[in-house]
C-alpha cells in the first residue's frame, strides 16, 4: 500500500503581545500543546513581555502581525493624519478602513511609513522574522499588499500567510453562521488569487491553505479533532486566538491531550513557517 503524502501543519496564535493573558496562553500552548508559531503585535502594551517570552523559548516561531486597524499606531498622530485619531488609534471598523485605504490613494505614503515603522520595531527585538500576516488579514488588502511586495526585500519578508480556506472541508465539520462563512470564503478567495502571483514571483513561502478563518474565534477542541483527519496532504496553517480569559476555549483546544494524541496518531508534522 502506497504511503500517503506527508501532512505538515503550522499552528499559529494571532495577537501575541496584545495582553498578558494572551502571552501566557501562547507560551503554555507552545510548551504544553501543539502551538508552533505566534504573530506579534508590536504596538500593543504587552509586547515587551511577549518578546521576552519568545527569547526564552526560541523554538517558537514569531512573526509580525501587522496592525493597521483596531489598535494603536507606531508613529505619532501628526505623522498619520489620515489613518489615526488624535490619540493615535486606528479605526475599529474593518469595512470602512478597507474602503478608505483603497479609495484615498493619498494615504499610501502614510501607510508605507507606518508599515515600515512596525517592521523596524519587530526587527529591533532581535527575533528572527518567522512570517508576516495582518490583523484581520489586512495584509492582503490591495493597497497594503502592494506596499509589502514593493518593499519585501528591504523589510526582510520571506514567509507570508496566504489566507485561503477550502469551504469544501469547512462544510463537512462546521454548521451555522452560513453568511459569514460563505462571504469570507469569497472575499479571501479573490484576495488570495490576486496575491498568489506576486508572492510566488518573489519566492515568498506560504502554506497551501489556512484554517481558522471561517471559525471566527471558535477554534474549539471539537473543531480541531474533526479537522485533523481531513487535513489535505502538503502544508497547512491553523490559526487561533488563545488567551486565558476571553478565548480560553481556544487555549484549551491547543493543549488538549486528545488533540495532541490525534496529531501523533495521524503522523502530522508540526512545523513553523521557517520550516517550509
Amino acid at each position: 500500500m502506497a504511503r500517503p503524502e506527508a501532512r505538515r501543519l503550522v499552528v499559529n496564535a494571532d495577537d501575541f503581545g496584545r495582553s498578558l493573558s494572551i502571552n501566557q496562553a501562547v507560551i503554555r500552548a507552545h510548551l504544553e500543546g501543539i502551538l508552533t508559531t505566534a504573530s506579534l503585535m508590536v504596538n500593543e502594551p504587552a509586547c515587551p513581555d511577549a518578546v521576552q517570552l519568545a527569547r526564552d523559548n526560541p523554538n517558537l516561531g514569531v512573526g509580525l502581525h501587522l496592525a493597521l486597524l483596531c489598535g494603536k499606531s507606531a508613529l505619532s498622530p501628526e505623522r498619520l493624519p489620515g489613518l489615526v485619531d488624535a490619540s493615535g488609534q486606528f479605526s475599529s471598523n474593518p469595512v470602512a478602513v478597507g474602503f478608505r485605504y483603497f479609495a484615498k490613494r493619498g494615504l499610501r505614503s502614510q501607510l508605507r511609513d507606518e508599515i515600515e515603522a512596525q517592521f523596524e520595531r519587530f526587527h529591533a527585538t532581535g527575533l528572527p522574522l518567522d512570517h508576516l500576516n495582518g490583523h484581520l488579514h489586512l495584509h492582503l488588502h490591495p493597497v497594503v499588499f502592494d506596499l509589502l511586495m514593493e518593499n519585501a526585500k528591504a523589510w526582510k519578508i520571506t514567509h507570508i500567510r496566504l489566507t485561503r480556506e477550502p469551504l469544501s472541508i469547512d462544510q463537512r465539520i462546521s454548521t451555522g453562521n452560513w453568511f459569514y462563512r460563505f462571504s469570507h470564503t469569497l472575499i479571501y478567495k479573490a484576495l488570495s488569487a490576486r496575491s498568489a502571483g506576486p508572492i510566488d514571483a518573489l519566492r515568498l513561502r506560504h502554506t497551501d491553505r489556512v484554517f481558522g478563518l471561517l471559525q471566527n474565534a471558535q477554534v474549539s477542541e471539537d473543531y480541531i479533532l474533526k479537522l485533523l483527519p481531513l487535513l489535505p496532504a502538503g502544508d497547512s496553517e491553523l490559526y487561533s486566538h488563545p488567551s486565558l480569559d476571553e478565548f480560553a476555549h481556544e487555549f484549551a483546544a491547543l493543549v488538549s491531550p486528545r488533540v495532541k494524541q490525534t496529531v501523533s496518531e495521524l503522523g502530522i508534522r508540526l512545523i513553523r513557517y521557517t520550516d517550509l
